[in-house]
């Protein structure tokens, strides 16, 4: 049965990569085509979730067990500041790898779901959950999307992304660019940020290491109390997610932030002082240039967040992403039923994170490793 299953799956990959190629990739929503081109499917509650990576390298040596660790990241904790769904997010390569290789033909990876409680979604075929895409998806797909667990619209089809971050990360570490992100905010609650100019590939590792990702632990513990207090008060909390990327000889904004807005539940992104530079003068902004010891030309501060004119300075880039609290909350709320069109009230069901923050840190990271091995594939000798 399950060799009929992969035969099954498999054929969809190959269906998906043919539409893929067809539509000219940039033309479907769950599809970025650049020199590195990917593409999302699946559903929440489908039979599985996946990626199509294409273009790229050939011959590079991946880690699975690497990328496994990578996902458990984002996997749900099975604690009081995650959703209960247990999903063990072992992805199952179906092409573009062997030997330990990557191959250069298309990458492809199917995740499967194994815990759903479709059951939970019954009424959303009529009523929209407040903070949900439930009323602008069946707008946009004539009433035919999959409504459980938010259909291609879940948090889940993350774990996609991941996988394919996973694997540009090992790509980039290679050339001795590293990713790390940490959570520098929940409610209000706030931890130490990344050293702008200073900050190490060891410095990023152990803060990846950790099962709650900040950096300073007496923070990271009032903001697990503050998850938990929403939890009980069937509420949710948002937050925000500090990247930083270092030896990155060059880099482009747009590209980022065009894989940063494509997780879900992202509403803000801001590179280097951000909305700060609205309150400084131009000489307060302005990072002044130097040599250092080096023989490197270098910025004293680093306002501008590595990146000049849409260039990398040479200067670490780093970045700041807000993510609103998880619109799926115990509490009644008013909606609609847009089906009679009449007004409703709501309680959502089912098994939700009082925090996305948490698990969405190696999302963040996976979205900056793919911008940027995407862009550095347009240098020749990468």
């Amino acid at each position: 049965a399950s060799t009929k299953i992969c035969t099954y799956l498999a054929g969809i990959c190959r269906y998906l990569y043919r539409l893929y190629k067809l539509t000219g990739g940039s033309k479907m929503s769950s599809t970025w085509n650049n020199n590195i081109g990917f593409t999302v499917f699946g559903e929440s509650h489908g039979p599985a979730i996946g990626v199509v990576m294409d273009n790229v390298p050939p011959g590079e040596s991946i880690d699975l067990d690497k990328i496994y660790q990578f996902m458990a990241r984002r996997a749900p904790k099975q604690n009081k500041t995650s959703t209960q769904r247990k999903e063990k997010d072992m992805p199952q390569i179906m092409s573009g790898y062997f030997n330990g290789k990557t191959t250069g033909t298309p990458l492809c990876a199917l995740i499967a779901n194994t815990d759903q409680h479709s059951q939970d979604y019954s009424n959303l075929s009529r009523l929209a959950r407040p903070g949900h895409a439930d009323y602008t998806g069946a707008l946009r797909y004539r009433g035919f999307n999959d409504v459980r667990g938010g259909g291609h619209f879940s948090g889940r089809l993350t774990a996609p992304l991941c996988f394919a971050g996973a694997v540009a990360g090992q790509i980039l570490e290679k050339r001795g660019i590293y990713v790390g992100a940490h959570i520098a905010e929940i409610h209000g609650i706030k931890d130490k940020a990344f050293d702008p100019i200073n900050t190490t590939k060891d410095m990023i590792r152990e803060v990846r290491e950790k099962e709650f990702p900040t950096i300073i632990d007496v923070q990271g513990n009032e903001m697990i109390k503050e998850i938990d207090k929403a939890r009980k008060d069937k509420d949710s909390v948002g937050g925000i997610i500090e990247c930083i990327a270092i030896n990155v000889p060059d880099g482009l904004e747009n590209s980022i932030a065009q894989l940063i807005f494509g997780i879900p539940a992202v509403k803000g992104l801001e590179f280097g002082a951000g909305f700060k530079v609205a309150e400084m003068t131009g000489s307060e902004n302005n990072d002044e240039f130097y040599v250092n010891d080096k023989g490197h030309v270098v910025t004293k501060t680093n306002n501008h967040g590595g990146i000049l004119g849409g260039i990398a300075s040479g200067m670490p880039i780093t970045l700041r992403v807000a993510f609103k609290p998880t619109p799926s909350i115990a509490r009644p709320q008013a909606t609609v039923d847009y089906s009679a069109m009449k007004n409703e009230t709501l309680e959502v069901k089912g098994r939700h994170d009082p925090c996305v923050v948490p698990r969405a840190v190696p999302c963040v990271e996976a979205a900056v490793n793919i911008a940027l091995l995407n862009h550095m594939l347009e240098y020749p000798n990468f």
